[in-house]
């Protein structure tokens, strides 16, 4: 099943959305409105096998130095076409391995950056770093550059698993790389432990948990793995076998999640925790909790605009995303072009089900006074859709005057119930086991 990051599906963007229709949408933002900005720094030292993201390897920094020069070109486009008045409210740099970049290079992305436009009010500049790939240079660079969250990969600290899925990550690393960032003022610190892993136990994800925890972060994402190989061709190293079953996944989950909930986290949708005075938790109680591509936000732009390869940018009218080779978006940057090459126009009821989902997903219920607020349908056919559900997962969901929401027994199911609000078609191979 889907994982809902948006709606429709990644899957379902297709030709017709281009560089034109990208200027287009450009324009039409509203001159001093807030915006978001995400980069995308595809390359990595080494391909970890369980990884399923857009990325290449090199040992080489050339390959990274004309990718730079891309993303600044890219930049300087993006800026020649922003209204007035226009500031960034959220900045996030992805991969691959942003930390790949050198000081030096980090200081070049981050002056281009903040040349495009200046920050709103409390806006947030996250970098996903990897602790293998980082130093005291990089980090001094990043917190210059006003980076104020932090995002970790830990995935597991068994080592036995680690030479599973490739990727090789002490502790001792991370504690440190924690403590360089924390020294420097970076206090909000994300990190990512994953379940359904090789050879993962109950009492190997324990372990992990557990030393994850003596870190403190302020937040953890816990991530089903996705084995995915006929999409990720690295996977293939990972025996499936070795996998563990979906009841043996859905008990990693509860196990590592019963921990994060005894040490004072919050429950945040289907996948993520955070300290009782996160701005996550703040978002959820209020309402204002979002979905989209990095995953749960509070982020209150409608615009979101990725810079790099395969970068995908939201807007009110659809999703545009970029050519995914390094390559191809070099060549369209280079005529001074920007390099969208498919994406999907929002059309009929895209929108109105794309809220039911994301209500889903953040707050496991849909409310019937908000969709009749949002959106010009018909009390009868909102009854009508969400009788179907319903009916669909009999003692599963709740179904009331108010609308429909899922009880915490059947949260495990959320992504497969949002499935059932889909209206297009899914193809399950595309996907990751909904549990």
């Amino acid at each position: 099943m889907p994982r809902y990051t948006s709606y429709p599906t990644a899957p379902h963007f297709a030709g017709g959305v281009n560089a034109s229709v990208f200027s287009g949408w450009l324009r039409d933002i509203a001159p001093g409105s807030q915006i978001s900005l995400y980069v995308h720094v595809p390359f990595c030292r080494r391909l970890c096998w369980f990884c399923a993201c857009r990325t290449q390897g090199t040992q080489s920094d050339a390959p990274v130095r004309a990718y730079l020069d891309t993303l600044k070109a890219e930049i300087a486009l993006l800026k020649s076409h922003l209204p007035e008045g226009v500031s960034l409210s959220r900045l996030h740099w992805g991969g691959g391995t942003p930390t790949l970049l050198s000081a030096d290079m980090i200081r070049e992305l981050a002056a281009a950056q903040a040349d495009l436009a200046p920050w709103a009010l409390g806006t947030k500049f996250s970098v996903e770093i990897d602790p293998n790939e980082c130093d005291a240079a990089r980090l001094d660079a990043l917190a210059e550059a006003g980076m104020n969250r932090a995002s970790i990969g830990v995935q597991d600290f068994d080592a036995t698993i680690q030479n599973a899925i490739g990727r090789l990550q002490s502790y001792e690393l991370t504690h440190e790389t924690f403590e360089m960032l924390r020294a420097r003022g970076i206090h909000s610190i994300n990190a990512d432990i994953l379940f359904g892993l090789p050879h993962q136990t109950p009492e190997r994800i324990t372990d992990s948990a557990q030393k994850l925890l003596s870190l403190s972060p302020d937040r953890v994402a816990l991530f089903g793995y996705a084995h995915v190989p006929w999409m990720a061709r690295r996977q293939t190293m990972i025996p499936t076998d070795t996998l563990p079953t979906p009841e043996n996944r859905l008990d990693l989950f509860d196990t590592a999640r019963r921990l994060f909930l005894w040490d004072g986290y919050r429950e945040i949708g289907i996948d993520h925790f955070a300290r009782p005075d996160d701005s996550l938790i703040k978002a959820q109680t209020s309402g204002r909790l979002k979905r989209n591509f990095q995953g749960y936000t509070e982020d209150p732009a409608d615009v979101l605009i990725g810079i790099g390869a395969s970068a995908i940018s939201r807007f009110p009218q659809g999703y545009a995303q970029n050519a995914p080779g390094t390559a191809d978006h070099a060549k369209a940057i280079a005529t001074g072009q920007f390099a969208t090459a498919r994406g999907h126009v929002f059309q009929g009821e895209d929108k109105l089900r794309g809220r039911m989902i994301e209500s889903l997903m953040c707050d496991f219920r849909i409310s019937a006074e908000d969709i009749l607020g949002k959106f010009q349908i018909s009390a009868q056919w909102l009854r009508d859709v969400l009788e179907q559900t319903a009916r669909a997962f009999p003692n599963m969901v709740e179904l009331s005057q108010e609308g429909l929401s899922i009880p915490e027994r059947a949260r495990p199911l959320t992504r497969m119930i949002a499935r059932s609000l889909d209206a297009y078609e899914v193809n399950q191979a595309g996907h990751s086991s909904a549990i």
